[in-house]
């Protein structure tokens, strides 16, 4: 165990988790909703502290990040467990572990072993990804700290829902938001994740571009029937255009069905390209199809010039139109982080 660094003391042993938006009050010997902060004592202590479930050397754009860094590979760590739970997660013998097995048998590895593991591999970053990176503040933060003195970027692929004392905490240290917006109604996020409010995710990415400057990216997982609606749609992608900007990527996915969510049907064309519709309607600069193998709708066109800046096969990229940034056709800012 590890001792949390977000929590406050309450009456009779019991404690207050200030790590993510839940806010668990967990009582002597129990853990909060993510199951991996621990009240021992009266004291908040950490379970999953360097103790990992998923590694690999991946390319920047799997997670999906397109403007940023384009064509770099980045090493890539998880962890156990999520502050979220959701019925069609892809990793959920990670993320929603029914035993402590794997944690208790995971292999460790310490920060400054991870950053310089990431070092040897050629890698441009670090990103914490897979499980939820919210819930592993103590580890993440301290391996951001080392990653930036040895000039790697980093990441967060995140649910969004860490609070803002956990958003200060680390802001300094993160370069990108990479951010999932499951829809924009409290019930969605009830029925996709059991998230009682979902105005708090919209908040910390507009925290993050804000007051820390990072790169923000944002993924919608369209599911037939839950999230697909134009009301929902067209209200992300208001939201992406006013409160981060009409350059903000958007990441529009098809959904597979999995796990609990095996009766809903896969997301049908119709469906991505309808919702990419609204995103352009918005003025959206960078609307992006992804789950859908061969569509050009993945490549960076310029917006000025309509020429194509960045091409992406899969999760290859080949930069042929970039400029430090810029359009090198006609000098369009295209919002890449380079």
């Amino acid at each position: 165990m590890h001792p949390a660094l977000l929590w406050e003391k309450l009456p009779e042993n019991r404690v207050k988790c200030h790590t993510c938006q839940w806010y668990c009050e967990i009582n002597d010997g129990k853990s909060g909703v993510c199951r991996m902060y621990k009240n021992e004592g009266g004291e908040l202590f950490n379970l999953n502290y360097a103790r990992i479930s998923s590694i690999a050397v991946d390319p920047i754009e799997k997670k999906p990040l397109y403007h940023f860094h384009p064509g770099t590979t980045v090493f890539s760590l998880g962890s156990w467990g999520c502050n979220f739970h959701c019925k069609g997660c892809q990793n959920w013998e990670i993320a929603c572990p029914e035993t402590d097995e794997g944690l208790q048998q995971s292999r460790e590895i310490m920060p400054a072993q991870a950053v310089g593991t990431a070092e040897n591999s050629g890698c441009a970053g670090i990103a914490w990804t897979y499980n939820e990176p919210s819930i592993w503040l103590e580890y993440t933060l301290e391996s951001a700290k080392l990653a930036k003195e040895k000039g790697l970027y980093t990441v967060y692929v995140t649910n969004g829902y860490a609070s803002h004392e956990h958003l200060d905490a680390i802001g300094p240290y993160l370069d990108a938001w990479r951010v999932d917006v499951k829809g924009f109604r409290d019930d969605t996020y009830k029925k996709i994740g059991r998230i009682p409010h979902f105005e708090g995710i919209l908040s910390m990415a507009e925290r993050a571009k804000d007051k820390w400057g990072m790169h923000v990216e944002v993924v919608t997982n369209v599911i037939p029937g839950v999230n697909d609606d134009d009301a929902q749609i067209s209200g992300i992608a208001d939201w992406i255009a006013r409160k981060l900007g009409k350059d903000t990527p958007w990441h529009i996915t098809r959904f597979h069905p999995h796990r609990q969510m095996r009766d809903y049907p896969a997301t049908s064309m119709e469906t991505l390209e309808h919702a990419w519709e609204h995103g352009k309607a918005a003025g959206l600069k960078f609307v992006y199809l992804g789950n859908v193998p061969g569509d050009g709708r993945s490549n960076t066109v310029c917006y000025q010039c309509g020429k194509t800046a960045v091409e992406r096969s899969g999760f290859s990229a080949r930069v042929t139109g970039l400029d430090v940034g810029k359009c090198k056709y006609c000098g369009a800012e295209l919002n890449f982080r380079v």
